[in-house]
């Protein structure tokens, strides 16, 4: 858990560097290689693509430190312990491709996404909770 109070991620470090093309004097070497892009040496992916991907990490991540801040060290590390223990414990009741514990913890359990409308049950196991509630019964 990194402290800071970052509402958005922070953005990629551009660099664009002339090492693989420069000559003995340190110099971009135009009859060798060609013109000089910047646009060819910044090699990222773009900025909205890192704001999204890394959006809800550091959501989580301002959350934790706002409550560090407030309530003291304990309660943050309580909240990732929780959500270690609840991330590793198998639940043969629920839905396979959900955990419902977890989503409660991370603040998501009144949100509504594309993964819990469309469970894809097409390709997971048949959900039968009666079966399972008889297997635990006779073992």
């Amino acid at each position: 858990m990194e402290s800071s109070l970052r509402i958005v991620p922070a953005s990629s470090g551009k660099s664009a560097t002339i090492k693989d093309t420069a000559n003995s004097f340190g110099l971009h070497d135009t009859l060798q290689y060609g013109p000089r892009s910047l646009a060819a040496e910044i090699q990222t992916e773009g900025n909205l693509r890192h704001r999204l991907e890394n959006w809800e990490a550091t959501q989580d991540n301002l959350k934790l430190t706002l409550e560090r801040n407030l309530l003291g060290m304990h309660a943050p590390m309580r909240r990732l312990m929780e959500r270690k223990i609840i991330g590793t414990t198998p639940h043969t009741l629920s839905a396979p491709q959900t955990n419902v514990h977890l989503d409660i913890l991370m603040g998501r359990d009144e949100t509504i996404d594309a993964a819990d409308v469309f469970l894809s049950r097409e390709t997971g196991p048949i959900l039968d909770v009666h079966n399972e509630i008889q297997k635990k019964v006779c073992t």
